[in-house]
């Protein structure tokens, strides 16, 4: 966690925002105290993101064990480039 007074913030305000940019918290000092804490809103709003799906679990829930033989796979293929022609 970084540290920066209210001059920081006035004099030097690009190098503070690289710091939350890069990921970093930064406390801002008044008379020294701290008073304010600054973080990425990206980095807020990545917690709060919707979950991911599970790609495999979906896949499982579809086709299960299902195994498919080469002669299936052909005639899937087959089906699939006669719908693009047609």
């Amino acid at each position: 966690m970084k540290t920066a007074t209210v001059a920081d913030l006035r004099n030097n305000f690009r190098r503070v925002s690289s710091w939350i940019e890069h990921g970093e918290t930064v406390h801002i000092m008044k008379r020294g105290r701290a008073f304010a804490q600054l973080t990425s809103l990206a980095q807020k709003n990545s917690s709060t993101a919707a979950p991911k799906p599970d790609i495999m679990a979906r896949l499982d829930e579809v086709w299960g064990d299902r195994v498919f033989s080469m002669d299936e796979v052909a005639a899937m293929r087959e089906a699939e480039l006669e719908g693009e022609e047609g």
